[in-house]
This record gives structure tokens, sequence and C-alpha cells, in this order.
């Protein structure tokens, strides 16, 4: 009886056939069993040929002898293209042998057509073994990109502490070189240093957000964003593609989660990128725009309001209204070795972010997706060397405890040029020598990730010695140190580094106010 639980779409079905009759028998035991269909009818090979091409089948079924051809030869022919495409032999001359010698190179099945009540059941299971086969890939393919982005995890976050130490001296040096105002070229250049310290750190910041899939909401400045899109592009741009970023305004802030973002912006590039294998334009722009109620579609929720606009355009062949109407359809895709999710994944991401997507598109003149992205909140990054006054020292005596050589040397000379006495030691070992020799200080600022003696166990040993005042301890957002270790202090700040001289004045005098000096709370 026929299965007709589950609607079947409409299958297109090649027969490579010489006899019409016998083509029009078996479409009618398809039809009988219920089975939507459109048939094409070939009976030489260029017409074959061109029919796999331009009718783009879903199943061959093929007489074993046509004169002039052959279904041995339209078998090969179709393996030679296509490894999943199912292909049944119909034909009244298989005998046991050749139907085994046929199945070895590829055949799905066979059909004798003095027995054809098996046609229809034998055309569904080999259609919904390939549908099997394409979606145990699509899993394939989707572990292996979690195993690469677990890898890609695990290198970032090895990368990241060795670029935050680099980083951390810039950030120093240029707010120390920016403050010489009598001579504007060396002021020049602390500002050109220090920003490009807080640049990298904002590429270090988003490289390992990404890499890890981090999923918090948090406060993305535009500019940053797109630096480290462009940082992840470079080596998907082929040469043949000219790529543009262009931003308004690269101090704006908005509330929004990093990693999606940049998730949203690679599969719409890389998409752009494959569309255009002959080269074209690629540009990313982003700007402020206004939206109205009319401005929404019935199922999208109205917000009108100030909206961030990123737009992704490019040169390639562009879409028919047919791809359009089916662009965001799971599993939807017009490659070859696509998933289909990329663009759904897109439309997700803008509408978690209380945002609406819009695509405009036409054969011949490229594509361009729209994003937009609610700001609820303007925030601008906005510090300066105004708002380090008030915050020098007072000869207070600092000990600063950091392995790396470049950064114990400009954090003491950033304390020393702020008012604050500073003893350097390379590590644990030499602080207590100092402490013992010289009394306790006033403050501690301590490096976390130090190898011989770490942060926290120098720490506690000082403690032991009696310390009791104000610590600064230096650690990696991503790394925060474990402090079960020590007892309760009341004056212990952890703070993420590479820190800015704004933030670590800022901390000292919050540490030293609320502890007394010589280390008495």
């Amino acid at each position: 009886m026929p299965n007709r639980s589950q609607a079947m779409p409409t299958i297109r079905i090649l027969q490579v056939e010489d006899s019409e009759l016998d083509a029009e028998l078996v479409l009618a035991e398809l039809e009988a069993d219920g089975i939507p269909h459109e048939a094409r009818l070939v009976d030489d090979e260029a017409g074959y040929l061109a029919a796999l091409k331009e009718f783009d089948p879903h199943i061959v079924l093929s007489d074993l002898s046509v004169p002039g051809f052959s279904g041995q030869r339209a078998l090969e022919l179709l393996r030679e293209r296509d490894e999943d495409l199912p292909f049944i032999f119909v034909s009244a001359t298989l005998g046991e042998e050749a139907a085994i010698e046929a199945l070895r190179k590829g055949a799905t099945d066979y059909i004798l057509k003095q027995n054809p009540a098996r046609l229809a059941s034998a055309v569904r299971r080999a259609l919904a073994e390939v549908d099997a086969r394409k979606a145990s890939r699509r899993a394939e393919a989707e572990l292996l990109r979690a195993q690469r982005f677990e890898s890609l995890a695990m290198l970032a976050g090895g990368l990241s502490h060795d670029l935050r130490n680099l980083l951390q001296p810039l950030l120093l040096a240029g707010d120390s070189l920016q403050d010489y105002q009598d001579d504007p070229r060396l002021a020049r250049l602390g500002k050109l240093v220090r920003d490009c310290g807080k640049r990298g750190l904002d590429m270090v910041h988003s490289m390992l957000s990404f890499a890890r899939g981090a999923r918090r909401a948090e406060q993305v400045r535009l500019g940053a964003l797109f630096n480290a899109f462009g940082l992840l592009m470079q080596g998907s741009v082929p040469r043949a593609v000219a790529m543009e970023l262009a931003i308004d305004d690269p101090e704006l802030s908005f509330e929004g989660n990093h990693t999606e973002l940049q998730q949203c912006l690679l599969n719409l590039c890389l998409n752009a990128i494959q569309a255009m294998p002959d080269g074209g334009k690629l540009r990313i722009e982003a700007s402020q725009t206004r939206l109205d109620v009319e401005f929404f579609r019935p199922e999208e929720q109205t917000r009108d309001g100030r909206y961030l606009c990123i737009s992704v355009i490019d040169t390639g062949p562009g879409m028919d209204q047919d791809v359009l109407q089916h662009l965001f359809e799971p599993f939807f895709t017009t490659k070859e070795s696509g998933t289909g999710l990329g663009l759904l994944s897109c439309k997700r991401i803008v509408a978690s972010h209380g945002g609406v997507m819009r695509v405009d598109s036409n054969p011949g003149s490229g594509s361009r997706f729209d994003l937009y992205i609610p700001l609820d909140e303007l925030v601008a990054d906005a510090t300066s060397l105004n708002d380090l006054e008030g915050l020098e020292g007072s000869a207070e005596r600092v000990l600063v405890v950091v392995e790396e050589a470049g950064q114990l040397s400009i954090l003491a000379d950033t304390l020393d040029t702020w008012g604050y006495q500073a003893h350097a030691s390379q590590s644990g070992a030499a602080a207590l020598q100092w402490i013992e020799a010289g009394g306790l200080p006033d403050l501690v600022v301590l490096d976390a990730d130090m190898s011989l003696l770490t942060g926290v166990r120098t720490l506690a040993a000082l403690v032991d010695h009696g310390y009791q005042g104000g610590v600064i301890l230096l650690a990696r957002p991503d790394a925060p140190p474990d402090l079960q270790e020590l007892p309760p202090l009341e004056h212990l700040h952890v703070i993420d580094k590479p820190i800015t001289t704004l933030a670590l004045l800022r901390a000292l005098r919050k540490a030293l106010g609320g502890a007394g000096a010589g280390g008495v709370a």
C-alpha cells in the first residue's frame, strides 16, 4: 500500500530510455504510489549530459541497453560528476552478475521491468538515503568547525597572555610621553604609542572573545569591532577582491555581543567573496540612522528611534527573487558544500540585539545586506590627561613585583613620575628580601602570572610577614587568579591587564585611601 503519510515535494526524474512506452509505464508506477514528479526523457550521451546540467535531476532511472548509448556509460558519467545522486537501473535484461557489477560501480538499485512493483519504494528509499547522507555530512562539517574553533580558542588564550605583556609598556609609555607638553613632538609620539597600544588591546580582547564564543552582553565599541574584524579577514580576502571598511564614528559604543556580531559579519563577507570568484568590490560600512514605524514589517517588533546600520555590499552576480524568497530557510544554500545556516544565524543574531535585517539584490547588480542595531545609549570613550589631575602621589613607598623586565621598568618609572617611591622586584623572593631589609611598603603592585612564585603566593608570603596594606593584583581577564589560599584581605584590588596609566593611578589612590601607611589597615 502506498505510503502517503508524509507529503513529498515534486522530484525531477531523468530517464535514460529509448522506448517511450516503457518510460510511461515507469512513471505510471510512481504516479500510482503518489510520488509527485517531473520527468525528462533522453536516449543519447549528448542529451544526457545536457539534462544533468540544465534539468538538475533528483534521481536517474536508466535502461541498461540503449542504442548508441548504455546505462553503464550513463552511470559512469554521473559518478564522475556526483557521487550522491541516486541512479536506478530499470531494465528487462539485467542478470544477477550484471546487477552486482552495477551496484559495485555506484548504482543505487536495480528494478526489472517485468516486476516494477518495487520501483516506487526503491525511489523513496534512494532519495531518503541521499538526504540522510547530506545531513550526516553537514553534522560532520559542523563538528569539524567546532573542533577548529576549540583549537583556535586554545591558541588565542596562549597568545593573549604574551600580547598583553607586549602591550603593557605601550600603554604606560604613551601616557608618560604625552606629559611632555613643552615638547610637541614627544607629546604627539606619546599619543601615537598609546593609541597603538589601546588598539592592539581591543584586538586582543576581540579575537579572544570571538575564539571562545562569548555570549555575554557588553559595551561594543564600533572601531574595535571593525579593527578586529579586519584583522580576522586579512587571510581570507583574495587579491582580486578589493575590501573597504568605512565607519562614521569609530568611538560609538552600544550594548551588544562582540562575538556574535563578528560572526555575522564574517558569514556575510565570506558569502560575498565566494560569490565573486573573478574578483570585485566588497564594502563594509557603518553609520547612524533613524527608523520610523513605517520601516518595520508586520511580523517585526516596531521600535522607532536611532539605529546603527552596518552594511555589507558586494559587486557580485546578485540574486533573483526565487533565491531571495528562500534565503533565510534552514539548509537552503546555493553552494555545493554549504550548510545553509549562515544567513539564518545572522538574522537570529541581529534579532537578539533587538534589530532587523534587510537584503537588497538583483541579478547583475550585486547584493547589499543591512543590519540595523538599536542605539539606546551612546557611550564615548573620552579619556584624556585631564582625567589624571589630582591622582599624584605623596612619596608613598610602592613595591612593584613583576617578572617581565620591560613591564617592571615602565611600571616603576610611571609611579616615580607621578610622585611615588617605587621599588622594583623581579620575583616574589626578591620582594620578600626587600621588605626584610627595608620594612613594609605603603602599597604593593603584583603581577598574578609570575612563573616561579605567583602573585597570589607572593602576596600570601607578604601577609605572613605582617603586610596588611592595599594590594593591586594585575591579572588576565580570561584567567582570574585563585584567591582561596589567601586570608581575607580588605583592600585587595584585582585589575585587568594591561593597565592604563589612568586605571593604575585611580587604583593606587583607592587602595591607599582605604589602607593606612606602612601596611597598617
